[in-house]
């Protein structure tokens, strides 16, 4: 099966986002991890996932055809 031109960017691109909110999420329960989330960690987390949306909307708006 072959990829259309410009599939793979797309594709490296999407998954480059979902590894930075990963990491991020990762980063989050590193840090704000004293014996559970709490409400400042639990509130950056919220505001990840608020900035993931965000950036993926922008990545689909971007990579449109």
């Amino acid at each position: 099966m072959e990829l259309e031109e410009g599939m793979v960017r797309k594709i490296a691109i999407s998954a480059g986002a979902v590894g930075l909110f990963v990491a991020a999420v990762v980063g989050i329960g590193t840090t704000y991890n004293d014996g559970g989330l709490g409400s400042a960690g639990g509130l950056a987390l919220v505001g990840s996932i608020v900035l993931f949306i965000l950036v993926m909307a922008g990545v689909g708006f971007l990579l449109a055809d």
